[in-house]
Formats: structure tokens, C-alpha cells, sequence
């Protein structure tokens, strides 16, 4: 490591000391094109962040004025070389947020290898903002090269060259202090007959066709998987109870991936053949077993219960 980087570092430690007691945050994103700037912004977005995206340099300390003390608590923009004068501008402008009291401005620097940003633009088929009339490969030299005194100014560093999305997203969530607050799951546990489909937007699908059918039962054939009756006759059953034990241990067991993963909503479709008495009393129990851990938001919907 260089001197200039190791004091580039050490002035990184010592900005991110400074600012653990600020009260609103403020991120700057900025860094090469083809870095993953837009999904970074989305990703800020899904965590509460109020996000502006290619915001005019001039304009920053407008906006985080507005974010000291206001509705606004949490704000995110992407600034980079599309604004005309954010290289001539943007070094004094940052320098001036960190004066204002009671913000806490925290500057993201993305970035990439060459053979990553090369291989990006060749398949998203964009130009890259500085290659007017020049290869891809030569747009990202030059812009690597202008931004080198930004980058020694970032607080974060990320290198997202072989970076998946959902890995990106996993750094932002790590990022935002409240991230248990505005970055849980919602798992939907949604019960439907087979006759009618199965639900488009379900994650994991699980097929009850194969228990007991209450509606062979003349006296239980008009209930529905809610009624107390139908429920004993299911609970009597042997394979009935096994099924749900093993279904249960399945979903504690995979549930927590879908959150490490930063997953925001996860469908569950249970489905018997008209959907009004094996999935619905499944789905239910589901719902309680799942909701007992109290560690994510469970809800139940029945599709198909009210059709004949």
C-alpha cells in the first residue's frame, strides 16, 4: 500500500469515527459507470431512503438542508459524470456538507475492473457517457482517471466486480443502521385450489392433494379448512400431522436464507383441489407456527375459499 492510500484509509476511519453520532444520514453515491449505481439506489430505496438519482451537483446542499430536521430523515442520490459540472464542483460541495451540523454525509464510491465494466456495457449494448465516438474500453480509462481524487474522498469503497445483485443489496442493508426496522420479509401464506390455477406470484408451492379430503365427508363437505370440524377430521389422520411437522421444519429451516438473501416479500402457495378445505386448514397452521417465532410478519390469504 502507497503512503497517499494509507492516508486515504486513515482519513476513511476517521470521517466514519466523526460521524456515528450525526443524526441524519445522507449518503452520496457516486463512482465509474456500469457499476451498479442504479441497483445501489434501488436497493437504498427498499430501505427507507428518499433516493434522487443524477441530482445536479448544485443542488446538494439544498437538499440535505432540507433533510436536517424535517420529514426527510434519510436521503440517498447518485451524483456522477452525466452532470456537467460535477468533477469541477463536487469535491467543495461535499466538503461543505460536512460542515453542516447535524448531518452526516457519507460518500459510497462503486467501482469495477475494466473486463467487468467492458463485458457490462457490451451486453446492456449503452454507450458509456465519456466514449462519445470511442470504444467502450477507452470511456472507462478516461473516466477512471478523472475520478481518482473522489475516490480517495469516499468513505465506502466497493468493488462490484463480482458483485450479484443480491449481493449489493446485502452491503446497502448492512449499511443502514435501522436495517431490522425497514428491511424484514413478509411472508404471505396463501391457500388455493388447483382446479383454478395455480397463483402467479407464489415463491414456493407446496401440493396437500395428497391427505385426506374432507369433501368426501357429506357433514363436512359444505365447511371449509377454518371450521373446527374439518380440522379434527385432518389432525386425526397420521400423515396429516407428518406432513405438517416436516412442511413446518422446512420453511423455519429455508425462511432465514430468503432474509440473508434481503428478500422483501415471500409467497407461499398451499394448494388442494378446490381450494377450500386441505390448503386452507394448512395454510393456517402455517400461519401460526410461523408467526410463534416472531421473527418475521406472517399473513394468510384464501383464494379460492368462497368458490363452489
Amino acid at each position: 500500500m502507497s503512503p497517499g492510500q494509507a492516508a486515504a484509509r486513515a482519513r476513511r476511519k476517521e470521517r466514519r469515527a466523526k460521524g456515528k453520532s450525526a443524526t441524519s444520514p445522507f449518503i452520496v453515491l457516486t463512482g465509474l459507470s456500469g457499476s451498479g449505481k442504479s441497483q445501489a439506489i434501488r436497493a437504498l430505496e427498499d430501505l427507507g431512503y428518499f433516493c434522487v438519482d443524477n441530482l445536479p451537483t448544485t443542488l446538494i446542499p439544498t437538499l440535505a438542508k432540507l433533510s436536517i430536521g424535517g420529514e426527510i430523515t434519510k436521503v440517498a442520490i447518485v451524483v456522477d459524470v452525466r452532470e456537467g459540472n460535477f468533477l469541477s464542483s463536487f469535491s467543495g460541495i461535499f466538503k461543505q456538507l460536512k460542515r453542516m451540523r447535524g448531518l452526516h454525509p457519507v460518500l459510497i464510491f462503486l467501482e469495477a475492473s475494466n473486463s467487468a465494466l467492458v463485458r457490462r456495457f457490451s451486453e446492456t449494448r449503452r454507450p458509456h457517457p465519456l466514449a462519445r465516438g470511442r470504444s467502450a474500453a477507452e470511456g472507462i480509462r478516461d473516466e477512471r482517471s478523472r475520478l481518482a481524487l473522489i475516490r480517495d474522498m469516499a468513505d465506502e469503497i466497493v468493488d462490484t466486480s463480482d458483485m450479484t445483485v443480491h449481493e449489493l443489496r446485502q452491503f446497502f442493508m448492512g449499511l443502514s443502521r435501522d436495517r431490522r426496522k425497514s428491511s424484514g420479509l413478509v411472508i404471505t401464506i396463501q391457500s388455493f385450489g388447483y382446479k383454478h390455477g395455480v397463483p402467479l406470484d407464489a415463491d414456493l408451492v407446496f401440493d396437500v392433494r395428497c391427505l385426506p379430503n374432507p369433501h368426501f365427508v357429506p357433514e363436512l363437505r359444505h365447511l371449509t379448512g377454518r371450521d373446527r370440524g374439518v380440522v379434527r377430521f385432518m389432525e386425526r389422520s397420521p400423515s396429516t400431522r407428518e406432513f405438517i411437522k416436516r412442511l413446518e421444519d422446512y420453511l423455519r429451516y429455508v425462511v432465514p436464507y430468503y432474509v440473508a438473501e434481503g428478500k422483501s416479500y415471500l409467497t407461499i402457495a398451499i394448494g388442494c383441489t378446490g381450494g377450500r378445505h386441505r390448503s386452507v386448514m394448512i395454510a393456517e397452521r402455517l400461519r401460526k407456527s410461523l408467526a410463534a417465532t416472531g421473527k418475521t410478519p406472517v399473513r394468510v390469504r384464501h383464494r379460492d375459499i368462497a368458490r363452489a
